[in-house]
């Protein structure tokens, strides 16, 4: 009862904190409506649990979410098993999502990178490949300084580093989006 307890008081605290990403959470918001009246779509990666959130958040936009709405363009680079696996196999996954942005990210676009860490490899190369094309670039990561908030036009970085903790915030912060 008592890690429950000690869950629910720090998942409370993290999120009494979340109001200070307004600034970038706006941002994101200001710059997915930019990219969707363009033309644009929003691209979302990450590996393990982000990647499981990747694919989450883009069905959320692609499908609904709270009301029936027209689909909004939005595809993770998680989900193709055969990119997944030949890739890896023919060159490595440092540079799987990277591969995945040069042939799919348009400068119009946003890609979102998520890692609790802020410095998986995979997500830092794509991030920066689409800087490259001239795409919106936000990271969704953990507490700074890393890697990824480095690189990105936008940061949306949670003052934590337990990665229950940052995963649960940037669920929250991507349904808001």
């Amino acid at each position: 009862m008592k890690r429950l307890q000690d869950a629910l008081v720090r998942h409370q605290q993290l999120f009494s904190q979340l109001h200070t990403l307004a600034g970038p959470l706006q941002q994101w918001v200001a710059a997915v409506i930019t990219s969707l009246e363009q033309g644009g779509k929003v691209v979302w990666l990450g590996n393990g649990g982000s990647a499981a959130d990747a694919q989450h958040m883009a069905a959320e936009l692609v499908v609904r979410y709270v009301k029936n709405r027209r689909p909004l363009a939005a595809i993770a680079l998680t989900t193709d098993t055969s990119i997944l696996t030949a890739h890896p196999n023919d060159f490595d996954f440092d540079s799987v999502f990277e591969r995945q942005v040069r042939a799919l990210v348009q400068p119009v676009d946003v890609v979102v990178g998520m890692s609790t860490s802020g410095n998986s490899v995979n997500v830092v190369r794509a991030l920066a490949a689409a800087g490259e094309i001239g795409a919106t670039t936000v990271a969704l990561t953990g507490q700074t300084p890393n890697r990824l908030a480095a690189l990105a036009h936008i940061t949306l970085a949670v003052p934590a580093v337990e990665t229950a903790r940052v995963q649960e915030a940037h669920t929250f912060l991507s349904h808001v989006l």
